[in-house]
Protein backbone atom coordinates (compact mmCIF):
# COMPACT_ATOMS: atom_id res chain seq x y z
CA UNK A 1 0.00 0.00 0.00
CA UNK A 2 1.75 3.19 -1.07
CA UNK A 3 1.47 6.16 1.31
CA UNK A 4 0.60 9.47 -0.52
CA UNK A 5 1.75 12.34 0.93
CA UNK A 6 1.20 16.02 -0.21
CA UNK A 7 3.18 18.88 -1.08
CA UNK A 8 1.62 22.20 -1.93
CA UNK A 9 2.73 25.57 -3.89
CA UNK A 10 3.42 27.32 -6.55
CA UNK A 11 5.25 25.86 -9.67
CA UNK A 12 8.68 28.15 -10.02
CA UNK A 13 10.26 25.78 -12.60
CA UNK A 14 9.61 23.03 -14.89
CA UNK A 15 12.90 21.45 -17.02
CA UNK A 16 13.40 18.60 -18.81
CA UNK A 17 15.09 16.15 -17.14
CA UNK A 18 17.74 12.69 -17.82
CA UNK A 19 17.48 9.83 -16.43
CA UNK A 20 20.23 8.06 -18.56
CA UNK A 21 23.34 9.36 -20.51
CA UNK A 22 22.31 7.63 -23.32
CA UNK A 23 19.50 10.47 -24.21
CA UNK A 24 16.62 7.63 -25.29
CA UNK A 25 14.26 8.52 -23.41
CA UNK A 26 15.26 12.64 -23.67
CA UNK A 27 11.57 14.88 -23.20
CA UNK A 28 10.12 11.91 -21.37
CA UNK A 29 10.73 13.51 -18.03
CA UNK A 30 10.15 16.60 -15.84
CA UNK A 31 12.04 18.31 -12.99
CA UNK A 32 9.45 20.53 -11.35
CA UNK A 33 9.95 22.75 -8.88
CA UNK A 34 7.09 23.67 -6.25
CA UNK A 35 8.03 26.22 -3.30
CA UNK A 36 5.04 26.77 -0.49
CA UNK A 37 4.00 29.67 1.33
CA UNK A 38 6.55 29.47 4.36
CA UNK A 39 9.55 29.21 1.16
CA UNK A 40 10.25 25.37 1.37
CA UNK A 41 10.64 24.07 -2.26
CA UNK A 42 10.23 20.29 -3.03
CA UNK A 43 11.62 19.32 -6.57
CA UNK A 44 9.18 16.81 -8.50
CA UNK A 45 10.03 14.08 -10.71
CA UNK A 46 7.46 14.17 -13.29
CA UNK A 47 7.32 10.41 -15.40
CA UNK A 48 5.35 9.69 -18.61
CA UNK A 49 3.44 7.71 -15.51
CA UNK A 50 2.76 10.47 -13.25
CA UNK A 51 -1.09 10.64 -13.15
CA UNK A 52 -2.44 14.47 -13.80
CA UNK A 53 -6.04 14.86 -12.59
CA UNK A 54 -8.34 16.06 -15.20
CA UNK A 55 -5.13 15.62 -18.12
CA UNK A 56 -4.60 19.25 -16.51
CA UNK A 57 -1.64 21.34 -18.29
CA UNK A 58 0.66 23.08 -15.79
CA UNK A 59 3.30 25.74 -15.77
CA UNK A 60 5.25 28.22 -13.89
CA UNK A 61 3.19 30.44 -11.56
CA UNK A 62 0.33 27.22 -11.41
CA UNK A 63 -0.58 26.16 -7.99
CA UNK A 64 0.15 22.64 -7.35
CA UNK A 65 -0.27 19.34 -4.85
CA UNK A 66 1.94 16.84 -5.93
CA UNK A 67 1.78 13.38 -3.99
CA UNK A 68 4.78 11.42 -3.46
CA UNK A 69 5.41 7.89 -2.00
CA UNK A 70 5.96 8.91 1.53
CA UNK A 71 7.79 5.60 2.22
CA UNK A 72 9.79 5.06 -0.93
CA UNK A 73 13.79 5.80 -0.66
CA UNK A 74 15.22 9.28 -1.88
CA UNK A 75 18.09 10.79 -2.55
CA UNK A 76 19.70 13.07 0.33
CA UNK A 77 20.06 16.44 -1.52
CA UNK A 78 18.46 19.43 -1.03
CA UNK A 79 16.22 20.63 -2.21
CA UNK A 80 14.00 17.39 -1.52
CA UNK A 81 13.48 15.84 -4.88
CA UNK A 82 10.31 12.99 -5.18
CA UNK A 83 8.96 10.96 -7.41
CA UNK A 84 5.64 12.47 -8.52
CA UNK A 85 2.77 9.82 -8.19
CA UNK A 86 -0.25 12.04 -8.93
CA UNK A 87 -0.40 15.87 -9.88
CA UNK A 88 -3.35 18.21 -9.01
CA UNK A 89 -3.73 21.72 -10.48
CA UNK A 90 -5.88 23.97 -7.83
CA UNK A 91 -8.92 24.95 -9.60
CA UNK A 92 -11.67 27.28 -7.37
CA UNK A 93 -14.47 24.85 -5.93
CA UNK A 94 -12.95 21.59 -7.04
CA UNK A 95 -10.79 19.73 -3.78
CA UNK A 96 -8.73 16.83 -4.63
CA UNK A 97 -7.58 13.76 -1.85
CA UNK A 98 -5.05 11.29 -2.98
CA UNK A 99 -5.28 8.52 0.52
CA UNK A 100 -6.57 4.95 0.98
CA UNK A 101 -9.86 4.31 1.87
CA UNK A 102 -11.07 2.02 4.28
CA UNK A 103 -14.14 -0.54 4.44
CA UNK A 104 -16.20 2.34 5.84
CA UNK A 105 -14.49 4.91 2.91
CA UNK A 106 -12.72 7.01 5.63
CA UNK A 107 -9.53 8.26 4.33
CA UNK A 108 -6.37 6.75 6.41
CA UNK A 109 -6.01 10.07 8.03
CA UNK A 110 -9.70 9.94 9.28
CA UNK A 111 -10.35 12.97 7.80
CA UNK A 112 -13.05 12.19 4.81
CA UNK A 113 -15.36 9.99 4.63
CA UNK A 114 -17.33 9.25 1.45
CA UNK A 115 -20.94 9.06 0.27
CA UNK A 116 -21.94 8.16 -3.04
CA UNK A 117 -24.43 9.31 -5.06
CA UNK A 118 -25.82 8.24 -8.84
CA UNK A 119 -23.85 10.99 -9.97
CA UNK A 120 -20.89 9.99 -8.54
CA UNK A 121 -18.29 8.84 -11.27
CA UNK A 122 -16.05 5.44 -10.32
CA UNK A 123 -13.11 5.40 -13.16
CA UNK A 124 -9.68 4.00 -13.60
CA UNK A 125 -7.14 6.24 -14.27
CA UNK A 126 -7.07 5.31 -18.18
CA UNK A 127 -10.51 6.59 -17.78
CA UNK A 128 -13.25 3.43 -18.22
CA UNK A 129 -15.58 2.56 -15.66
CA UNK A 130 -14.65 1.13 -12.44
CA UNK A 131 -17.32 -1.47 -11.76
CA UNK A 132 -16.30 -2.98 -8.48
CA UNK A 133 -16.59 -1.46 -4.88
CA UNK A 134 -14.07 1.06 -4.25
CA UNK A 135 -13.47 0.28 -0.49
CA UNK A 136 -9.79 -1.03 0.87
CA UNK A 137 -8.15 0.98 -2.08
CA UNK A 138 -5.86 3.80 -3.22
CA UNK A 139 -8.20 6.77 -4.38
CA UNK A 140 -8.41 9.64 -5.98
CA UNK A 141 -11.31 11.56 -5.15
CA UNK A 142 -12.94 14.75 -6.49
CA UNK A 143 -14.77 16.92 -4.97
CA UNK A 144 -16.60 20.41 -4.11
CA UNK A 145 -18.32 20.83 -0.47
CA UNK A 146 -17.82 19.00 2.40
CA UNK A 147 -19.55 19.08 5.99
CA UNK A 148 -17.79 20.45 8.71
CA UNK A 149 -17.63 17.47 10.92
CA UNK A 150 -14.82 14.82 11.54
CA UNK A 151 -14.50 13.23 8.98
CA UNK A 152 -15.66 15.68 7.05
CA UNK A 153 -18.48 13.92 4.47
CA UNK A 154 -18.45 14.56 0.92
CA UNK A 155 -20.14 13.43 -2.35
CA UNK A 156 -17.79 13.49 -4.78
CA UNK A 157 -17.81 14.57 -8.26
CA UNK A 158 -15.81 11.60 -9.29
CA UNK A 159 -13.13 9.05 -7.74
CA UNK A 160 -10.50 7.52 -9.83
CA UNK A 161 -9.11 4.28 -8.37
CA UNK A 162 -5.48 3.23 -8.33
CA UNK A 163 -5.40 -0.09 -9.23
Amino acid sequence: MVKYQPFSGTVTMINDFAITASGENEGCYKLMSVIDGSGRQVNFVVEPKTYFVDQAMVGVGDRVTGYHDADAPVPLIYPPQYRALVMVKETPGQNVKVDFFNSQLISSDGMLKLNFSSGTQLLLENGQRFTKNPANRNLIVVYGPSTFSIPAQTTPYRIIVLC
